[in-house]
């Protein structure tokens, strides 16, 4: 294995990432003051033990680290492109990973924060305090504004922390056509401003706010900056086509199905133990028809799992229930 990875792939807890060298000086960032780190579980052990990358995975998830650049991966359903996030957290011990998942009506400011003014209305109201006629808030000097304001994913990936935190945009490509710009200037500045916090700023310096760990940490004069860029892993089913402007911003790589029986045999008994040895029919029919429509491999793990456990006449008929083509019926069907 090369020295100079810092993920490995070898799905084993470890101290690389504090290798991980000076990031070059465009991408250096000096935000503050420091975050204490996140605890170092990653959740979701089963996923983050259990993945295998390809090489090209593990070169790319370096270079995003060294580069302090987001990684860009696309695939098929079901290649592991959600999971690699996990993966990469639990190996270089990152703490939990941020989820922030892609609709079509997702704006940047969701991934930023949520600002809850109708709450804070009310508060007002029940404690006596003045109220602003003219924008329904409170209007004394001594409230606690951060008790209504929470940072999303992104937002919270963005703190000043010494060691990156893991952020997954999972299915951009299925977001609003603006939000990939959006989130240049993000990436390219390591900054945002909380609003809210800004028009406050002279009279209140410094606010304590919510993140999405449910921790509360200081933001001065409303302006959030990093301090070690954030491991970004966005995923695509490759349903859209994103500006050049962002893709040269980003790393790619492209995540491909198991090109053998050997490798689907690899990856159930990865997830199942020894119920691979007793699936060889399972993982050929799975191989067969992979050729004449989408499948995911998950599909063969929840098929080899029914067929151990529901004792079937017909083990391949209850098979060809389980691994429906995603894509609607074969095409020689």
């Amino acid at each position: 294995m090369p020295d100079w990875l810092l993920y490995t792939g070898s799905r084993v807890p470890h101290d690389g990432i504090d290798r991980l060298p000076e990031p070059p000086p465009w991408r250096a960032f000096s935000g503050g003051p420091a975050v204490a780190p996140p605890p170092a579980d990653a959740g979701n052990p089963h996923r983050a033990t259990t993945y295998r990358p390809s090489d090209d995975a593990v070169q790319q998830v370096n270079a995003a680290l060294y580069l302090r650049r987001p990684l860009l991966v696309t695939g098929p359903p079901g290649t592991g492109k959600s999971t690699l996030a996990y993966a990469v957290a639990h190996e270089l011990g990152l703490g939990r990973v941020l989820h922030w998942p892609i609709t079509s009506r997702t704006a940047l400011r969701d991934g930023l924060y949520q600002y809850d003014p109708l709450t804070r209305l009310y508060d007002a109201n029940r404690d006596g305090r003045a109220v602003s006629a003219s924008r329904a808030i409170p209007a004394g000097d001594d409230e606690d504004i951060g008790r209504y304001l929470r940072l999303g994913p992104l937002g919270t990936a963005m703190l000043p922390y010494n060691r990156p935190r893991v952020l997954l945009i999972d299915e951009i490509d299925k977001s609003d056509i603006d939000l990939p710009n959006d989130l240049l200037t993000i990436f390219e500045e390591g900054e945002y401003e909380v609003a809210e916090l800004v028009r406050r700023a002279d009279r209140e310096p410094q606010a304590a706010v919510m993140t999405a760990d449910g921790e509360r940490v200081p933001i001065e004069r409303g302006a959030v900056r990093c301090r070690a860029f954030p491991f970004v892993v966005m995923t695509s089913n490759g349903e859209r086509e994103f500006p050049p402007a962002f893709l040269r911003r980003c790393v790619t790589v492209r995540l491909r199905q198991p090109a053998t029986e050997e490798e689907l045999a690899a990856i159930v008994r990865q997830h199942l133990g020894d119920l691979a040895d007793e699936s060889d029919d399972v993982i050929r029919r799975f191989f067969e028809r992979s050729g004449s429509g989408a499948l995911a491999t998950d599909q063969l793990l929840n098929a080899v799992y029914m067929i151990r456990h529901a004792d079937a006449a017909d083990r391949q008929e209850l098979a060809d229930r389980i691994m429906p083509y995603l894509s609607g019926v074969a095409d020689d069907d």
